[in-house]
């Protein structure tokens, strides 16, 4: 084994490393299989309750009216995530798409949009309008509120209650950390919040940035009381399969409500082909329950490993995980792109490539990121990335296998140890 990870260029000292770490994470490793092979069941349960066949795999072209396969998917996502409808399409680009999606078509001009869990993702705040852009929520008139967490991670609720007023219309909860270091949101504490945030304005729409969060517990936010669910199928529940895509699940008329916005008017659901790729999506949530827990088990690993050496790590090396990205605060520029690098040379697609920070669209600073994926720009698949900026955090996340997720983070450990950023 030593002489393998030899040939890939993973030093002895490195890898002797990584092993004794290893060796420490049995049983968090089986807490992770266990968790897997409940989400397993829930997606074989879903699938055969509304008669999932090999018809459904036929692909539609043009309007796409009547598409079998479509249809069920849609079925499938809103059994599995205990929502009442889903919206599952190849016409949704991206997660950020699924989030614009989701808000323009259930906010009115005149309507607030609330934030209780501090700054949203940074390719959001164009969609808000925070950051001018044409199209934004603010040139319909919609207005934005945000309240910061507390300083500990804890809600405001105080400062909640004095933000909530007749207006407000959607309160928007990440559930991830973003471009941030504070602790992902537990499916439980986001029940809290929505119970909380119900108790003040029983009719507002609580809709659920779910990006990443995809089977990483047993429950989904839907059943803790969300109206709406968002995500990417480049993401967790596409298993790595899915070339593209995003899904909104949760409430029949706000997902009514966004087909409508996706496609037009009086068409809604009916429409959109699914060009042959319906099997990929298909197959992908099939899968998703155990690649989510590879990559759970390398957002493990590499919590242990940088915490070891001195780094700042959110989680911990012991805490509870709610979603796939383990941030690690690697405080110089240097070393972030050293670890980015080290994620590169990892990859099974362009590992010849080496990634430099550039200006990527939706951010405001440069950027680097590390994905030599099947799937361009895929986070269920072995990658990383950062703005740079201080305090210079690095977040990585997937890995399709925990093996491969495991080469990753030696790999990155690699590069900073050769540039003298990092020792033991």
């Amino acid at each position: 084994m030593e002489e393998i990870y030899r040939q890939l260029g993973i030093s002895k000292k490195v890898f002797q490393y990584g092993q004794e770490v290893e060796a420490l994470l049995e049983s968090r490793f089986s807490e992770i299989d266990r968790n897997a092979e409940y989400n397993q069941l829930k997606v074989l349960k879903a699938m055969q309750a509304h008669k999932v066949s090999a018809e459904c795999f036929m692909g539609s072209s043009g309007y796409g009216y009547n598409d079998l396969g479509r249809d069920t998917l849609e079925e499938v996502y809103a059994h599995c995530f205990c929502g009442e409808a889903a919206l599952v399409r190849p016409q949704i680009t991206c997660g950020t798409h699924a989030l614009a999606l989701a808000l323009l078509s259930n906010l009115r001009p005149g309507d607030e949009l609330l934030s209780p869990v501090g700054k949203p993702y940074d390719t959001l705040e164009e969609v808000i309008g925070i950051r001018p852009s044409q199209g934004s929520l603010a040139e319909y008139g919609i207005t934005y509120r945000q309240v910061d967490l507390l300083e500990d991670g804890g809600f405001d609720y105080e400062g909640i209650k004095k933000a909530m007023n007749a207006r407000t219309k959607l309160v928007a909860i990440q559930r991830s950390k973003g471009y941030q270091t504070r602790p992902t949101l537990s499916v439980e504490r986001i029940g809290e919040l929505i119970r909380f945030v119900k108790s003040i304005h029983p009719g507002v729409i609580c809709m659920v940035d779910n990006c990443y969060g995809e089977f990483v517990e047993k429950r989904e936010p839907l059943e803790a009381g969300a109206d709406l669910m968002v995500g990417s199928l480049i993401k967790n529940p596409g298993g790595g399969l899915a070339p593209v895509g995003g899904y909104i699940a949760g409430k029949k008329e706000c997902v009514e409500n966004a087909a409508y916005r996706l496609t037009s008017p009086g068409l809604g659901k009916e429409v959109g082909a699914s060009l042959g790729i319906t099997q990929s999506f298909y197959q992908g949530l099939f899968l998703a329950p155990t690649v989510v827990a590879g990559a759970l088990k390398g957002a493990v690993f590499a919590a242990n490993i940088y915490e070891s050496l001195g780094f700042p790590v959110v989680p911990n090396s012991t805490e509870s995980r709610h979603d796939i990205i383990q941030a690690v605060t690697l405080k110089s520029p240097e070393a972030l792109v050293a670890f980015c690098k080290g994620i590169q040379a990892a990859a099974p697609v362009d590992s010849h490539v080496t990634p430099e920070p550039w200006a990527m669209p939706g951010y405001d600073d440069d950027v680097i990121m590390a994905a030599g994926a099947f799937v361009q720009g895929s986070s269920i698949e072995l990658s990383a990335d950062g703005p740079l900026r201080p305090p210079y955090a690095v977040y990585f996340q997937g890995g399709l296998t925990w093996y491969h997720a495991k080469l990753g983070i030696l790999m990155s450990l690699q590069k900073l140890y050769e540039a003298g950023l990092a020792d033991w």
